[in-house]
């Protein structure tokens, strides 16, 4: 049995493991891949937010997923000390004695291999088979391969086309809401769910999600709702980004019903009061808070504006004032006061939370809907201090 040995940080997983892998698969035809993401490096510390060992695993499974006869070992990452690919190398041959082990490298590990730890006994365990990455090093490969052919090493040259974006430069982009196009899919959604790296989600897939998680009728209220919090967030010297990420997340439960928003309440441990039970309406703020933490990542500040964009609360913070007024004076909004709402917006927040709250009360008892106390005691508070 041949078996490829596709080791590395895999930090995170990304396009160009896949290209690379896919270009060995098809030269040299395995009849098994391991997937080895080290563990710690002999000679520097791993990088800084490093996701742990069970995290990386799962990125290398999602991002390696399609691959036929592959799977990712644990073999080097839950190893203690640094890590040597030679005792990986001597645990797999431990099982696989009479086994082909073929070490893909990359053109650069090719031409320093013999200088690795315990060069010898590496070389005795496997054959290598090293990707071709940057144009003009052919023949330095060739002679390189033909130097270790001659010491009885069997080496396998793959012409590859070179990946331009590296695994440290993909975690630099992330926290700059770039870096996706570098991603399988699957690897992307979870590093913003879990907001590996300190990634933040890049808007445009933020945008691309609204239309799965909602009803095409409340699709343009979502945008307009976040198109104008990243206006009114420019406006008042907030992050437009994290406004405009909030707008598109505010109502992310909506679609959901009664029973659903109720499950889901109890599932994730949300306390209701007998009034939001009695409201069914409010839930998709509470179960929505939740849900954008535990689908997307968001943060405190993002969670708390949509917990509270549909009631309002006394005081609330500048951040979540501008999304409440966001979903209150969006672009598709048009009942009576709209364009009064819009123009204190950008005037006086306060005075407009104020006239805001008075107005959402107004709406509620022409429709005899019950009053919530969250939003009673937000407009009275309002008035108080802000009222004429």
């Amino acid at each position: 049995m041949r078996i490829l040995i596709y080791g590395g940080g895999f930090n995170p997983p990304h396009l160009g493991h896949q290209a690379a892998l896919n270009t060995a698969q098809k030269v040299l035809q395995p009849d098994r891949t391991l997937i080895i993401p080290d563990g710690m490096p002999p000679h520097k510390l791993l990088p800084e937010l490093t996701p742990d060992a069970d995290t990386r695993l799962r990125l290398c499974t999602l991002n390696f997923a399609g691959f036929p006869d592959t799977e990712i070992s644990e073999i080097a990452i839950r190893r203690q000390g640094p890590c040597y690919m030679v005792d990986t190398l001597r645990l797999l041959r431990r099982e696989y004695p009479k086994d082909e082990l073929i070490l893909l490298l990359g053109s650069d590990m090719l031409l320093t291999v013999d200088q690795w730890y315990q060069a010898g006994e590496l070389l005795r365990q496997c054959s290598l088979a090293a990707l071709c990455r940057r144009s003009g090093e052919g023949s330095a490969l060739r002679e390189k391969a033909s130097e270790l052919e001659r010491r009885g090493v069997r080496v396998t040259l793959l012409e590859h086309e070179p990946f331009a974006v590296s695994s440290s430069k993909i975690r630099s982009l992330l926290p700059k809401r770039k870096g996706r196009d570098c991603l399988l899919s699957e690897v992307y959604a979870e590093i913003i769910r879990l907001r590996l790296y300190d990634a933040k989600p890049e808007l445009a897939w933020l945008r691309e999600q609204v239309p799965l998680l909602h009803k095409p009728k409340r699709v343009a209220h979502v945008l307009g709702c976040a198109d104008t919090a990243r206006k009114l967030a420019q406006r008042w010297g907030l992050d437009p980004d994290a406004a405009e990420e909030a707008g598109l997340l505010h109502d992310s439960t909506k679609r959901w019903t009664e029973e659903e928003q109720l499950s889901y309440c109890d599932r994730m441990g949300i306390a209701l009061t007998e009034g939001e039970r009695a409201n069914p309406q409010l839930l998709h703020a509470r179960t929505g808070a939740v849900f954008a933490r535990e689908r997307y990542g968001c943060p405190e500040e993002i969670c708390d504006a949509i917990r509270w964009h549909t009631t309002g609360k006394p005081d609330m913070d500048l951040f979540e004032k501008v999304i409440y007024l966001a979903d209150m004076i969006e672009p598709n909004r048009s009942y009576p006061g709209t364009e009064e709402l819009r123009k204190l917006a950008d005037e006086d927040l306060d005075r407009c939370m104020c006239r805001a709250l008075q107005r959402s009360m107004d709406i509620l008892h022409e429709r005899n809907m019950q009053v919530y106390k969250d939003t009673l005691e937000a407009c009275r508070w309002y008035e108080s201090a802000y009222g004429n």
